[in-house]
């Protein structure tokens, strides 16, 4: 949810831009040359490995992490992308952890936090989460203590930073002020893969893989609750109103819609093989799974738990972010030029 401040600031970027528009013209050539650049694509290579995205609204940037290859992972990278025209707009090398083989702090999962200008990641390989600025891209800080760290989502009204520990079925919260635990719950046996946050209530939900379950942990609560879903549940969204869970159960080519107030799943719709990511479009209230063994995009409506269109993609769709209308997924096909992977851009509506 925008904060105040992001909403003013938006408005008087808005406001400058037009008075400035009022003294300044582009011409000729370099009118045309502007406009072909802002031209909104479909798809654009850009980089391999790539892995996950996440929308800066404060930034109007898509962020993309990009790792490749197996320890010592030598080859990753944190990039800022303009989300309407997917060009590249910076890169960023995450720090060097061992000098003798090169090896970087190699980042996957990604998640921004506006309130703080900042970027949060987390660090597969080397069992932690990292901070990155918005602003200038510095490498903020390096968190331990995170196994198999695989997501992290941003809590912007309750500063919190939440991270899945697969390798220990741990999920940690951060402050996202002074970067210190908050809170650590460990559920024996379990394996959380993807997260989402109820920002209104503080309430976050994790995908445990293992189980066929959600695991909810409130900041408030002493333990967690557990609710039943889809086979093999590796990936978790929310409706706009936090009251619906959707899972993306990659065993059993499911999206389930989970009633969180009773713990029921409520509905069950078959989307294609090997669904490994779901987000939620808070405009339309449509729910787009990321198909990786299919190769498309299921576009499902909750009201009629009916998938309304599927969008073909390239090889391994790996990750799905809603913002602004569209979904930008990340597809790990190798299918530009030099053996890039893609970020399709796809509209949630028509």
């Amino acid at each position: 949810m925008p904060s105040a401040r992001r909403t003013s600031l938006r408005v008087l970027a808005t406001v400058v831009a037009l008075g400035a528009g009022s003294t300044l013209a582009l011409h000729g050539a370099a009118a045309a040359d502007a406009a072909s650049r802002a031209r909104p694509v479909a798809s654009a290579p850009i980089a391999k490995g790539l892995y996950q995205s996440s929308y800066s609204e404060r930034n109007h940037a898509l962020w993309a992490t990009t790792a490749v290859g197996r320890p010592p992972v030598t080859t990753s990278s944190l990039v800022k992308l303009d989300p309407r025209t997917l060009e590249v707009e910076a890169t960023y090398t995450p720090p060097v952890t061992d000098a003798a083989t090169g090896a970087v702090e190699a980042v996957y999962g990604v998640a921004v936090d506006d309130e703080h200008n900042t970027v949060w990641t987390t660090n597969t390989r080397n069992d932690s989460v990292a901070v990155y600025s918005q602003k200038t891209g510095k490498h903020l800080a390096t968190l331990p203590g995170v196994a198999h760290a695989r997501e992290v989502v941003v809590d912007d009204l309750h500063n919190t930073a939440w991270a899945s520990g697969f390798g220990d079925g741990s999920i940690i919260g951060f402050d996202t002020k002074t970067f210190k635990v908050k809170k650590r719950v460990t559920v024996p046996d379990s394996a959380p893969t993807g997260l989402a946050v109820n920002r209104l209530t503080g309430t976050v939900y994790a995908a445990d893989l293992d189980n066929d379950r959600i695991i909810a942990v409130s900041p408030r609560a002493g333990s967690p609750r557990l609710i039943p879903t889809g086979d093999g549940p590796i990936s978790v969204a929310l409706s706009r109103s936090g009251l619906t869970a959707y899972t993306a159960d990659q065993a059993g080519g499911t999206v389930s819609e989970v009633n969180l107030r009773t713990g029921k799943v409520t509905g069950s719709v078959p989307t294609g093989a090997g669904p490994l990511s779901v987000a939620a479009d808070p405009r339309s209230g449509r729910v787009l799974v990321a198909n990786r063994d299919a190769a498309t995009v299921s576009v499902v409506d909750p009201r009629t738990d009916k998938v309304v269109r599927t969008v073909p993609t390239g090889p391994n769709p790996n990750h799905v972010e809603i913002a602004d209308g569209f979904a930008y997924v990340t597809e790990k096909s190798a299918a530009g030029a030099d053996g890039e992977d893609v970020i399709r851009r796809i509209p949630t509506r028509g």
